[in-house]
């Protein structure tokens, strides 16, 4: 009876991720835990190498192919392949092909370490040259040479000399053999074999320039809202139904009550400054980031940031008024008589200087 279940289900954590997992049979990629995992990499790069990892051999991963699929930059790419470069995930060369051309040849590594290690054994064998075998020496010889004859001397008496057809011949003791010593080659030693170099630690890699800014590092000043010089009910009538019919041409920018309220005064000074509603439109909605997380951020940051510059002042008109003379038109602020009437009066108001 004190026997545990031991087929019972694991119970299921309080909190923390809780894995749902199907058994697939096709459509997957085995990723290392060292990629998935690493520490040192971004979470773009650690995706774009997943992605890299799970496409078929021969397949084109450059900057511009893979910027065409996904929604990052061509700069956020290009950093994310630095990043898998410098920890040994990715190898990038450029190798010559037929017609003169160059084509870039990438290499992606599960396991980075491993291969290194590989690579490092096929060049140490390739490096060992063949032992050269040392040649035999043969052992030395003993040899008794001859001594030439000699007079016998009697003392007393002169020399008797042997006859040359009798040579009389000294045996050398054997006790005392003369033995000739032959020098002994030095024996041709072969060349030591290369022995494979423990190598060094890898230095940890020096991280690249990030392309994306730190949160700690100084951000430029937002710029203020514009607002109208010279503002009127009518002008922000029309930027409030500017503002409100944003979602008929653009979906995504559907505001709140309180976020339209506080954009009207941005909208107003553009309309002031001879913009069209649907140039303002336009310029404010066009081209939005995928996906777009604030609307009303991006809408007051463009208000700022592309306002038009304001009209050049107007060169005042002169009305046209009535020669009350002559009846002709001409320009003049006030009412009166055209130049050539204020001439003749002048004229006729002038004493007559001729006598009677």
């Amino acid at each position: 009876m004190d026997t545990q279940q031991v087929s019972a289900p694991p119970r299921t954590p309080s909190a923390g991720v809780v894995h749902i997992n199907i058994r697939l049979t096709d459509g997957y990629t085995i990723v290392s835990n060292r990629l998935s995992q690493h520490r040192g990499l971004s979470l773009l790069a650690i995706g774009l190498g997943t992605h890299i990892q799970s496409l078929p051999d021969g397949w084109r991963v450059g900057i511009k192919a893979l910027a065409a699929v996904f929604p990052e930059s061509e700069a956020r790419i290009a950093a994310a392949l630095r990043e898998l470069e410098q920890h040994g995930f990715l190898r990038r060369t450029r190798e010559r092909v037929g017609g003169g051309k160059l084509a870039t040849r990438t290499e992606s590594y599960n396991h980075p370490e491993a291969a290194a290690r590989v690579r490092m054994r096929e060049c140490a064998a390739a490096q060992v040259p063949e032992a050269v075998p040392a040649p035999e020496v043969l052992p030395a010889v003993a040899t008794e040479p001859m001594t030439a004859a000699e007079p016998v001397r009697v003392p007393g008496r002169e020399p008797v000399r042997v006859p040359e057809s009798e040579p009389v011949r000294v045996r050398v003791p054997e006790s005392e053999p003369v033995r000739v010593r032959v020098p002994e080659p030095e024996p041709v030693r072969a060349p030591e074999p290369l022995r494979a170099s423990v190598p060094d630690p890898v230095p940890a890699p020096v991280p690249g320039p990030r392309l994306v800014p730190t949160p700690a590092a100084p951000r430029k000043p937002r710029l203020p809202l514009p607002a109208p010089q010279q503002p009127t009910e009518a002008l922000y009538a029309a930027a409030a139904d500017l503002l409100a019919g944003l979602p008929r041409a653009a979906p995504l920018f559907l505001l709140s009550e309180e976020d339209a309220r506080g954009l009207v005064p941005g909208v107003a000074a553009w309309l002031e400054r001879g913009a069209r509603p649907d140039a303002v439109r336009a310029a404010i909605t066009d081209d939005p980031p995928v996906p777009l997380r604030h609307p009303a951020k991006l809408l007051r940051h463009r208000l700022a940031a592309l306002l038009p510059p304001p009209l050049p002042a107007a060169v005042p008109v002169v009305p046209l008024q009535n020669c009350d003379d002559c009846d002709r038109a001409f320009r003049s602020s006030v009412p009166g008589c055209c130049q050539e009437c204020r001439d003749a009066r002048a004229y006729a108001d002038e004493p007559c200087l001729i006598g009677a």
